[in-house]
């Protein structure tokens, strides 16, 4: 099977599971770890997301990609996202999404304070994360999902 269409598989099952979190689990549980879950499965999901579409693009002779993932996510910023009719709104989510995920990551401590879980950071900034905002979250990889299904799956 060729990446780009192993990435887009990837990509629906870690949404799914993501979705499942939000929508079922943890409202019956609401259990807050579940959300850093569902987090993680988003953030996956975006990442194959995306490597689908630097992979169909540099197939299809659109792009040259390289060893460093930075200058990759650059490409798709810069050129692929135009072709796949992202936003510049859905673009600024996506990046502010990535951070989150990397505090997250990085953090040396997280805790609950009523709906939300706190995030610190080493350098003691917070960032928090509640239901909503995974929703929101989660529709954006949605829309991701969707707009690179139209191309990614519907030419090969």
């Amino acid at each position: 099977m060729e990446k780009h269409l192993e990435s887009m598989q990837n990509a629906i099952s870690k949404l799914r599971i993501a979705d499942h979190i939000v929508y079922t689990t943890y409202p019956l549980i609401k259990d807050k770890r579940l959300l850093l879950k569902a987090l993680d499965s988003i953030y996956e999901s975006l990442v194959f997301t995306i490597n689908a579409i630097l992979q169909y693009d540099y197939l299809h002779n659109k792009i040259n990609l390289s060893n460093n993932p930075k200058e990759n996510f650059d490409i798709f910023l810069t050129k692929s996202s135009k072709t796949y009719g992202i936003t510049t709104e859905e673009l600024r989510a996506i990046i502010d999404f990535f951070r989150l995920a990397e505090a997250h990551k990085k953090s040396p401590m997280e805790f609950t304070r009523q709906e939300k879980i706190i995030i610190l950071s080493e350098n003691l900034k917070t960032s928090s994360l509640d239901l909503d905002k995974m929703r929101l979250y989660l529709n954006l990889g949605r829309k991701m999902l969707e707009k690179a299904k139209l191309i990614v799956l519907n030419t090969t």
